[in-house]
């Protein structure tokens, strides 16, 4: 099979949906509910005070681990995910209702980002942890909220904020405690399937697995996961073969077993080309503990190799061991060498999910900036933003009250400043406004 053709292949299977462990979604947060102005009507009560309700919070979404969950197949047929808005106030000081959340289920080892920025906003890791990743908006203040000693009849409202918003990458990095690593058709498949209930593709051609396998791996009184990682070329750490749709996969475990195939004319060779592409991708799995294992032991030419492979891993201080995954030769032998290398590192501390993690925007500021855009000026500044989107055009009081607030920021000023003129459109966010 030429490489141009197992790529084709292997495209066809992710498409397929048989592995699908990198997805990008789009998110977005109810907007909260917009306050009432409203006042009391009774019979009896000429002068009833306010009584208008704040509007309810946006819904917000989450993401939540999933232990039943092994890949992100369910996101494909749908990317875009948007929660409720919350329920406007009304009168009789009726809050509205809050905006229903969206609890989207990943499996757990997924890792979050940014899709602009690139920035890492969560780690899913355990089953049931969960991580806030668009925050409903907040829900808009009835005049109720604004009555005061001097204000005592207001006739104002604010309008509900608009929920966060974004594109993100989800991956998954499959967490295991050993991973098989090696060269095509050294027989990592075959190992998995001789060792766990998994029964991944075996075939006698390179490339067989496209897709990572997972098995549980039970010997004596004790059990670990094991990961065979698709087979590995030169080049892989810049994206050769598929290789950085596998090598995220081998980040996460804890343990190596470098197979090595026992009918290659160079594994020594194929050894350091592997182990060179996973320092290339990330240095940290080059200090991974590794058992180096020479397989196919039912050969004469394994058997011939076997003297050298072992020497050399002597001299380098590495543990080795020789096996035939096919007819189960040194493999029992071979799993206790591993739990001897699990036991040999410090335990991994068990991270339970007291609370959510919440992405959170950069802290609000009175900062602003003014361009000229078109025939018009644009305003950019997230509490300037914050307070436009906040109000009510309907009552004169709301726009009173957002006049105020712009001449402290000094936007006003710094408007006067920049040419502006009576007639002028001014854009704010989303608003359009004409300068007045």
């Amino acid at each position: 099979m030429t490489p141009a053709t197992f790529l084709r292949y292997a495209k066809l299977l992710e498409m397929s949906g048989l592995f699908f462990d990198e997805v990008k979604i789009y998110v977005e947060a109810g907007a909260g509910g917009d306050g009432c102005v409203s006042f009391r009507r009774e019979k009896h009560v000429p002068l009833g005070g306010p009584n208008g309700g704040n509007g309810g919070p946006g819904g917000s979404v989450l993401l939540s681990a999933d232990r039943h969950l092994n890949t992100l197949i369910s996101f494909r047929g749908r990317r875009h995910f948007r929660a409720d808005r919350g329920g406007h106030g009304q009168g009789q000081n009726k809050q509205g209702q809050k905006g229903k959340d969206i609890s989207l289920s990943v499996p757990p080892g997924t890792l979050v980002r940014d899709a602009d920025s690139g920035e890492i906003l969560g780690d899913l890791r355990a089953p049931g942890e969960e991580l806030l990743v668009a925050p409903g908006g907040r829900g808009g203040l009835g005049n109720a909220a604004f009555a005061s000693a001097t204000n005592q009849a207001p006739r104002i409202a604010d309008r509900g904020e608009q929920g966060e918003s974004r594109w993100l990458i989800l991956e998954l990095k499959l967490i295991a405690d050993v991973g098989v690593v090696g060269c095509p058709n050294a027989g990592k498949s075959t190992l998995l399937a001789a060792v766990s209930a998994a029964r991944p593709k075996i075939a006698d051609y390179p490339f067989t697995t496209l897709v990572p396998n997972l098995g549980m791996v039970r010997i004596d009184d004790r059990d670990f996961v094991m990961v065979d990682i698709p087979g590995l070329i030169e080049g892989a750490h810049a994206g050769a073969g598929l290789g950085h749709d596998f090598l995220r996969h081998v980040e996460r475990t804890r343990v190596l077993i470098h197979l090595l195939d026992g009918a290659s004319e160079s594994p020594l060779q194929d050894l350091d080309s592997i182990n060179e592409e996973l320092a290339l991708f990330n240095p940290r799995l080059a200090s991974k503990p590794q058992l180096v294992v020479l397989n196919k032991m039912d050969l004469p030419q394994a058997r011939e190799l076997w003297p050298a492979v072992e020497e050399e891993m002597q001299s380098r201080g590495t543990r080795a061991c020789c096996i035939s995954a096919a007819t189960s030769e040194g493999v029992r032998e071979m799993l206790y060498q591993v739990l001897q290398l699990l036991d040999s590192l410090p335990e991994e501390e068990e991270v339970l999910p007291e609370e959510i993690a919440v992405f959170r925007p950069p802290e609000e500021d009175d900062g602003f900036s003014i361009t000229i855009e078109g025939d018009g000026f644009r305003v950019q500044g997230r509490r300037v933003e914050r307070l436009v989107g906040r109000t009510d055009w309907r009552y004169d009081e709301s726009v009173r009250r957002l006049h105020r607030a712009l001449e402290r920021l000094g936007v006003i000023k710094a408007m006067e400043e920049a040419g502006v003129q009576t007639g002028d459109t001014v854009f704010v966010g989303e608003t359009e406004l004409e300068w007045s």
